[in-house]
């Protein structure tokens, strides 16, 4: 009867215990990342009356006769299941969908957490701002002009220099694209501006110099009288400009030729040959590259007196090719510049998160850069991690060595920008294991009070 009273004891305190964990979940129902816990309860050692007995010729086996002495909890499980994810707008918001923990800083110590709440702090790292530990990835190296990702180095503070300058930069390539028109007048009398501007398709694109300068690059297209495929092309860098650009255009060198190059088509309307001003002709196959140099106005000379010069490369596409190049047919004319890589000085005034956890940084002058990637972590065991508060983990001798890398690999999840993981907690379940708590705690209670009345009982007898 004595041990009824400490059974019931056990289950009062596991209840309670198991009570405690409910209160938790249901206090952090709204807590972002939030993993919840379980209670598995299990029975204690039961102590044996008799033994078990095996079956004779008489007789049959026996089983054995034990008293349970209660219940203990065998584990208090962190439940890693996925949480919802709610929307929120803010870019340096990120929800992971799938497996895996953003890598967290506190000098040397290494924490990881399902709460992406992150922003930027005065220095411009990316931190989680309630507590200023530091969210780890990679920077990008710049290599020869190329923004490159070491992601099997060790990740290390992210850093987004909020204004920082993007050098400006001189236009290296040029591509043209599209049409021209198949029905266009030829010029028969250069002298009549009527049909001059009739039978001519002028192009216009910006291009930028060193200083970030924009210089009108302009395209005139013209009709080779007598020859209903073939047109003649004059090049003219800031063509109103006073002191003249000299502008010049050859194949692979612009040394000895002039503004102009021709276009030869075949009778599909595509691009059959490229001829530049000295005579020298595209191979029958491939793309067709021109070389093209004009004088940058205010520069400082070279020895010889000579102003500096700028030269970039005119990709006009493939021969024989429809897509992506020059082509003549009797549609409107649309030949444009659809591409050109210079820019003027910009400033970083924006950043973007994309699924990989690339962080891209957008800067006033419209070019982008790859300022940094962030980390992920995943276990063999995540359960076995330990909790450190602000919904914080650390590993332990049973979760294994986190395994850190790109997210989407590995078994990671992938990253959403401007979105947050909920809390897992599901609160019909929670409020529907509180009242089998509390059911669980009265039954044991009863056990107790039992057990005490049938001792006063026995106590009464020598009366």
């Amino acid at each position: 009867m004595m041990r009824s009273l400490y059974a019931g004891v056990s289950g009062l305190q596991n209840h309670q215990t198991r009570m405690d964990v409910i209160g938790n979940n249901i206090a952090n129902v709204n807590t972002y990342g939030f993993k919840r816990g379980r209670v598995d309860f299990q029975d204690m050692i039961s102590q044996q009356l008799s033994g078990a007995a095996r079956p004779t010729e008489e007789v049959g086996g026996v089983n054995p006769k034990e008293v349970g002495l209660g219940m203990s909890v065998a584990a208090i499980d962190t439940i890693f299941t996925q949480g919802n994810l709610q929307s929120t707008g803010v870019s340096t918001d990120i929800a992971i969908q799938g497996n895996g923990f953003f890598v967290m800083k506190n000098g040397d110590q290494t924490f990881y957490t399902r709460a992406g709440v992150f922003g930027v702090d005065c220095n411009g790292t990316l931190v989680n701002p309630a507590n200023g530990l530091r969210v780890q990835g990679w920077m990008a190296e710049d290599v020869n002009g190329e923004q490159i990702l070491r992601t099997s180095a060790t990740p290390g503070d992210l850093t987004i220099p909020v204004g920082q300058k993007d050098p400006p930069k001189a236009t290296q390539n040029v591509n043209y694209v599209c049409n021209l028109n198949k029905n266009t007048p030829e010029i028969t009398d250069p002298n009549n501006p009527n049909q001059v501007a009739e039978g001519t398709w002028q192009t216009e694109v910006d291009i930028y110099d060193t200083y970030g300068t924009a210089h009108k690059l302009q395209m005139d297209f013209q009709k080779v009288p007598g020859n209903p495929n073939q047109w003649t092309v004059t090049v003219n860098v800031d063509p109103e400009s006073e002191a003249g650009t000299n502008t010049r255009i050859g194949l692979g060198t612009t040394d000895g030729v002039t503004n102009t190059y021709t276009l030869n088509f075949d009778n599909m309307g595509t691009l059959r040959s490229v001829t530049d001003s000295a005579g020298n002709t595209t191979a029958p196959t491939g793309e067709v590259i021109l070389q093209t140099s004009f004088d940058v106005a205010d520069s400082n000379a070279d020895e010889g007196g000579n102003p500096y010069r700028q030269t970039f490369n005119l990709n006009l596409g493939t021969i024989g090719t429809m897509n992506g190049t020059i082509t003549q047919s009797a549609s409107k004319s649309t030949t444009k510049a659809n591409y050109q890589d210079g820019y003027k000085l910009g400033y970083l005034d924006n950043f973007k998160i994309d699924q990989s956890g690339t962080i891209t940084g957008v800067y006033s002058n419209g070019s982008t850069r790859t300022i940094g990637q962030i980390a992920m972590a995943s276990f063999t065991n995540q359960g076995g991690l330990e909790k450190k508060g602000d919904t914080m983990f650390a590993e332990s001798i049973n979760s294994g060595m986190a395994s850190v890398g790109e997210s989407g690999t590995a078994g990671k999840g992938k990253l959403l920008a401007g979105t947050l993981e909920m809390s897992n907690v599901d609160l019909t379940e929670q409020l529907t294991d509180m009242i089998v708590t509390q059911r669980g705690f009265e039954a044991n209670s009863k056990t107790i009070q039992t057990g005490d009345s049938m001792l006063e009982t026995v106590l009464s007898l020598k009366r």
